[in-house]
């Protein structure tokens, strides 16, 4: 869920109307409602794609006030703490094996615990590119979705996107509005990657 920190980009129609964390954005979405813009405002989560709902009944103080907090400062430090190793931020849950999954997890150097913790960061080392490739693509269909579903070619740029084809990409965004197609171009690709900068 968006907090304080996260970090968002909000649209004003098809301009961009600003970026940044959403207790800095807020304000600037809250303004530029006030003052009737065409809209419509839209603010999306540059993590995910997701549009982010904002309250903007009152000043900017209250706006910000009611955005949720990050969880790490959401619980205090003398707070109860429960088994297991919390300043390490380890967290006990149940895990389903097979008996001789437990016997070859037993059987490895430091114990259970150990041994899956190491499995699971080689196996994030190996995949990692690609399970960032896949959530950047998600995310840049999500804003597309809702920014670019009847802008020319959005149906063969969206095949592009997940065929992992930047330049293609770039070529079917290349007549959209400026800001619309950098934002999906940065997302998908990364700024060095089909944005055209």
């Amino acid at each position: 869920m968006p907090h304080a920190e996260t970090r968002v980009t909000a649209f004003d129609g098809v301009r961009r109307l600003a970026a940044g964390r959403l207790r800095e954005i807020a304000p600037a979405v809250a303004a530029a409602a006030r003052a009737g813009t065409a809209g419509p405002l839209l603010v999306f989560e540059d993590a995910s794609g997701r549009v982010v709902d904002i309250d903007l009944r009152g000043d900017d103080a209250e706006i910000v006030a009611r955005l949720p907090v990050p969880p790490a400062s959401a619980a205090p430090d003398d707070a109860p703490r429960g088994r297991g190793r919390p300043k390490l931020g380890v967290v006990a849950r149940e895990v389903t094996l097979l008996p001789r999954h437990w016997d070859w997890l037993a059987a490895q150097p430091g114990g259970t615990s150990v041994a899956l913790r190491r499995l699971v960061d080689a196996a994030r080392k190996t995949g990692d590119g690609d399970t960032q490739r896949r959530a950047a693509h998600e995310a840049a269909y999500r804003f597309m979705s809702a920014m670019a579903g009847d802008l020319a070619h959005y149906e063969e740029a969206a095949r592009a996107l997940f065929a992992d084809d930047a330049t293609r990409f770039g070529e079917l965004t290349a007549g959209w509005p400026a800001d619309i197609r950098d934002h999906a171009r940065s997302l998908a690709f990364g700024r060095a990657n089909g944005s055209g900068e």
